[in-house]
């Protein structure tokens, strides 16, 4: 009879001990944000997060000083705005919005970039495809990513981030003959991606809204 209450009083101990382990949070683990139907990753998740403290000066961070206030504003307005996750978010749509693009891929393109991008982009694939060429484009790396504007209209925040990257470009056309550029030569890049988000919309994803050449 001792045995089995000690053996009880054993079992229960374990369980609390797991419950402590795995039942309490340690407030840096996120919600997932609901996935498009293709089960597809969110391109910038608006993670639940505590939000990171805008630096006053922001010359040796990831914030321009002009875009701080802007960043400020939008933290203001969502709390679960986080800065770093934020920027991991743009350099994954990055990615994946270049390479879509490359391949033609407008399905993939429709749900990461706005309405105009959109267009832009689909015009440009047109042009491509009827030209009979093709794109062999490699992302070799993103050196960086920076905020450089930031801003809030109502409840829409919108945020403008330069990106430096290095890209092997090839144009081949239809019968697969390299036409122009080189896969054994990165060239430098600098764009100036603008994304957007309604703050009163559940959808966590930021769109791609505008794009330019960086200063």
């Amino acid at each position: 009879m001792v045995g089995i209450v000690l053996l009880a009083m054993v079992a229960a101990f374990l369980a609390l001990r797991l419950y402590m382990v795995l039942g309490k949070r340690s407030g840096h683990e996120q919600a997932l944000p609901p996935k498009p139907a293709e089960e597809r990753p969110a391109p910038i998740p608006q993670l639940r997060a505590v939000p990171e403290p805008v630096p006053e000066t922001a010359s040796d961070s990831v914030i321009d000083a002009g875009a701080t206030a802007g960043v400020r504003a939008i933290l203001a307005a969502d709390s679960s705005f986080d800065v770093a996750r934020f920027l991991d978010g743009a350099k994954q749509a990055y990615r994946m919005i270049l390479e879509a693009f490359w391949k033609g891929d407008e399905e993939e393109l429709a749900w990461l970039t706005g309405p105009d991008v959109r267009e832009a982009f689909a015009a440009a694939i047109a042009e491509r495809r009827e030209a009979g060429h093709a794109l062999d484009n490699r992302l070799i790396s993103i050196e960086s990513a920076r905020i450089e504007g930031a801003r809030l209209e109502g409840k829409v925040a919108l945020i403008t981030v330069d990106f430096v990257a290095d890209i092997a470009a090839v144009t081949r056309d239809a019968d697969g003959n390299v036409i122009a550029g080189t896969l054994t030569d990165a060239i430098a890049t600098n764009d100036s991606w603008t994304f957007r988000r309604d703050l009163k919309d559940r959808d966590p994803n930021w769109l791609l809204v505008e794009t330019d050449e960086a200063a």
